[in-house]
């Protein structure tokens, strides 16, 4: 399990494959596994064991987002680990464009689970010292620098194009 920079805050992240890992997340946060989590990606091509085949149109549509900000509801492959989607039926997913993100996932060759450094409801941690503070040596955390993003990533459903959080 580590502690990253991304485009607004530090993430905890791992494994999505790994129980063990995500069940240690959602412990730390106090995070119920039926809310499901966000996975992050260097790029289309880690994410596609988690999706659905996606049709040209979703891609191109996929391709005006990506790298970005935006995480994406997709139609989840059936065989994705429930507790990577929770109670839901598609998987949230992002192609980020945060440099030190998106280097971590290049170099793990996966996506990576990705969710805000902090117990749920509280503040997400901003800068690597707060999160050695928050979290010991429960979680390795990775040097480097959250991006000028003030907001979490929105959240927006690709076939209706509906936003669940701006």
């Amino acid at each position: 399990m580590i502690a990253y920079a991304t485009e607004s805050c530090f993430g905890l992240g791992c494994d999505p494959r790994n129980y063990r890992a995500v069940k240690l997340i959602l412990s730390i946060k106090n995070r119920p596994q039926k809310k499901g989590l966000i996975l992050v990606a260097a790029d289309l091509n880690l994410l596609t064991p988690y999706i659905a085949p996606l049709t040209q149109t979703e891609h191109n549509q996929l391709n005006q987002i990506w790298p970005g900000p935006t995480t994406m509801l997709l139609p989840a492959n059936p065989a994705i680990p429930h507790w990577i989607i929770g109670k839901n039926k598609r998987i949230a997913a992002r192609v980020s464009a945060h440099t030190d993100t998106a280097r971590l996932s290049h170099a793990l060759h996966m996506a990576i689970v990705s969710t805000s450094a902090n117990r749920s409801g509280k503040v997400p941690c901003k800068r690597f010292q707060q999160c050695i503070r928050a979290f010991g040596n429960k979680v390795m955390v990775l040097p480097g620098r959250i991006g000028k993003r003030k907001r979490p990533s929105t959240i927006m459903d690709l076939k209706s194009g509906k936003i669940f959080r701006d």
